[in-house]
């Protein structure tokens, strides 16, 4: 069994929340698809959290913005990275504890494939910054290029849009509640977007994420304190009030 979290966004009572339900379960593998940070305000503890817990994490667009560039970033977004940034490099913390955050980013891989599985941030197009979203499923042009380019993977693990759900290679987007919160792989490959643990946009507050063991998916929703989280960025001149209301509309 895997369980597969992503978007984090420096959530650490949404991250907590999931990783108790993972240990509950007593799951073992522990994939992550990127954006541990951004956004909210503990970067250096859902990363160092991520470090421990997880066999790996992909490079997201908010890691790629806080070591490259992130001009492509919308005004709050890109306040929030330029304040992640600092963080990561507070001068109140040892050296070497920075360079162990800044080394394991710098390690982040764009893509992992083991088998029939593959999972990327963002699309298989564009592992970091394409979005998949539900009105994507109308556009055939590209979920046949993002199945073509799965190759022998016959499913997709993919995050960034914060809205989950199942693309089916025949057409379509399913939601969770659709399909009772499970979906059953077949001969036909599909796409599976896992969700936000920490800024969910599907109007829905709890943190999600998913679970595979081979042949069914499961999703989770679990309930966090957003109140907390909302607390803590507003604490933070730096990182604009939008951020916080958002936590408390699931938007």
């Amino acid at each position: 069994m895997i369980a597969f979290i992503s978007d984090i966004h420096s959530n650490t009572e949404a991250l907590n929340a999931c990783l108790r339900v993972i240990d509950e379960q007593a799951i073992k593998r522990i994939f992550c698809l990127g954006d541990i940070i951004g956004y909210g305000a503990e970067p250096r503890q859902t990363l160092q959290s991520v470090m421990q817990r997880a066999e790996f994490s992909l490079l997201g667009n908010h890691e790629h913005g806080a070591m490259f560039y992130a001009s492509d970033f919308n005004p709050r977004a890109r306040a929030a990275i330029d304040w992640t940034r600092d963080q990561l490099n507070r001068k109140d913390r040892p050296r070497e504890e920075n360079m162990r955050m800044w080394n394991y980013l710098d390690g982040m891989q764009k893509e992992f494939r083991e088998g029939e599985l593959m999972c990327v941030h963002g699309s298989p197009r564009d592992p970091v910054r394409e979005y998949l979203v539900p009105r994507d499923a109308l556009d055939r042009p590209k979920m046949d290029e993002c199945f073509q380019l799965m190759g022998k993977a016959k499913i997709c693990f993919v995050g960034h849009s914060h809205v989950p759900g199942v693309y089916p290679k025949a057409g379509g987007f399913l939601t969770p509640n659709e399909i009772g919160s499970s979906y059953t792989l077949g001969t036909e490959p599909a796409i599976i977007n896992i969700g936000s643990v920490g800024q969910p946009r599907d109007g829905d507050t709890r943190s999600s994420f998913v679970t595979f063991d081979g042949t069914a998916v499961r999703f989770h929703r679990v309930e966090y304190d957003f109140r907390a989280t909302m607390a803590k960025i507003r604490a933070v001149p730096e990182l604009p009030e939008y951020l916080a209301e958002r936590l408390a509309q699931g938007r």
